[in-house]
């Protein structure tokens, strides 16, 4: 099995990125705060788990191992493939999740999107006694905590090429624009309404 690469980042999407190792470009799926990290033309270094299917072999790739582990806990769930696994710490810090399986708290699963309220509930149960808080901070290296799915947006558009304050800018107005969207904490949503705002900006000569 293949757990990490080394190499250059040679594409960066909205989920997924490919780093070249050795002459081959290594495909792999990851969450918008892993693909943040990750910039073209940079050496990267990212810890992968392979998931095996009759038709496919797939690479998800994570910036620390701590998440790869959480995503592969994640995987032993009834009911919960890798995309869906990889949703969950789309919308949650690994730490995050280790919390609300430790506490029980089924909301926080039933936030992402593509679980309901009876498959949150399985899977706070499932994952009784496999994930335990590490005690790790989830707020910014400023030490001002902002909303998971606004930090998550945030590195990712820095990640895709936009600068922090026409990323910032832009969060801003979909917050003011779509306070409905926002108050869902859909990473993926979210990200997609705010880029949708920042083509149209670049369209016009905006950025």
């Amino acid at each position: 099995m293949i757990s990490s690469l080394k190499g250059v980042v040679s594409h960066v999407a909205l989920n997924s990125a490919v780093i070249e190792v050795s002459g081959f470009g290594m495909l792999i799926q990851a969450t918008p705060q892993t693909l943040s990290g990750l910039h073209v033309g940079r050496e990267a270094v990212v810890h992968t788990s392979m998931v095996v299917r009759e038709d496919s072999m797939t690479l998800f790739g994570f910036a620390e191992a701590g998440e790869r582990e959480v995503f592969e806990v994640l995987l032993s769930v009834a009911g919960i493939g890798p995309r869906l696994a990889l949703a969950v710490l789309a919308a949650h810090t690994p730490e995050d999740v280790r919390v609300a399986a430790s506490d029980g708290d089924a909301k926080a699963f039933s936030r992402v999107p593509g679980i309901g309220p009876k498959g949150a509930q399985r899977i706070v149960l499932e994952l009784a006694g496999k994930l335990t808080p590490t005690g790790e901070s989830t707020t910014t290296p400023q030490g001002t905590a902002l909303p998971a799915w606004k930090d998550q947006v945030l590195q990712a558009l820095t990640g895709l090429g936009w600068s922090e304050k026409d990323a910032e800018k832009a969060v801003v107005a979909t917050e003011k624009a779509e306070p409905g969207l926002v108050a869902t904490g859909q990473v993926g949503t979210i990200l997609k309404s705010v880029l949708r705002d920042l083509g149209r900006g670049a369209s016009t000569g905006g950025r």
